[in-house]
């Protein structure tokens, strides 16, 4: 084997070797959520007025697991964060290794705020929207699998989605982005944005205005966000040039 292709199965030796390890995170996290999730199903259906019903004997397992899976999904993303981290840690300088690891905990902070603003913003006015339009034609029903199908898939999307930011602020700084290139993809960035918005939501004009407005100002702070990034990290290189001028 030439050197390339030694390190090329080196690479992805200690890529699987991460891999396994947030795979293993993720299923332990899973089994621990999945211990207490009676009590987190109950606490999310407080308020609801509807009863909720089972069609088949494994439909609740799997309402189960899809909340379980979540929370898992929530726990997890600081341990993936720092194994991307030590994956990529070799080829960074020792300033760009500190500066990305303090990137981790704001990871899991916008998750949870994601979730925080699908579920107590987005998701209460659309389903009370949603259950306006049948208030006296038809008497309405829930099951648990469509419930929880309906509320998750408002709420997980903005955990995601509230990372933009700081993914952008990370990709400023190693460089792969900058300021001129976010602006240039305005449009392009809007509409991938709109599609978006549009699947991960009923059809319907409120709900995609609740979910599109939130996701297009996220992107405007992205860019301010790099632009000051950016800045910083001219101001850094011009000052180790002036520096390195004087020291010659």
């Amino acid at each position: 084997m030439t050197n390339q292709e030694m390190l090329l199965v080196e690479h992805l030796g200690e890529l699987r070797k991460r891999l396994i390890y947030t795979l293993i995170t993720f299923i332990l996290f899973l089994l621990g959520s999945f211990i207490f999730v009676q009590e987190i199903y109950a606490w999310l259906i407080r308020d609801l007025d509807h009863h909720l019903a089972v069609l088949g004997p494994s439909e609740i397992l799997w309402v189960y697991f899809m909340i379980s899976g979540v929370i898992a999904i929530a726990l997890t993303i600081p341990v993936a964060a720092y194994q991307t981290w030590l994956f990529v840690k070799p080829a960074l300088s020792e300033k760009e290794r500190k500066t990305t690891l303090s990137y981790i905990p704001g990871l899991f902070i916008l998750f949870i705020a994601g979730l925080s603003f699908g579920y107590f913003v987005v998701y209460p006015t659309v389903l009370s929207f949603l259950l306006s339009l049948s208030e006296g034609q038809f008497e309405t029903m829930f099951t648990s699998e469509k419930y929880f199908k309906f509320m998750i898939n408002l709420t997980l999307p903005f955990g995601f989605l509230f990372e933009i930011p700081l993914v952008v602020m990370f990709l400023t700084s190693l460089g792969v982005i900058n300021p001129m290139i976010l602006s240039k993809a305005r449009k392009v960035s809007y509409f991938l944005l709109i599609v978006v918005s549009i699947l991960i939501t009923p059809p319907d004009l409120i709900s995609d205005i609740l979910v599109i407005v939130p996701l297009l100002i996220l992107y405007e702070f992205s860019v301010t966000l790099s632009k000051v990034v950016y800045r910083k990290k001219l101001k850094k290189q011009s000052d180790n040039v002036i520096k390195m001028k004087k020291t010659s």
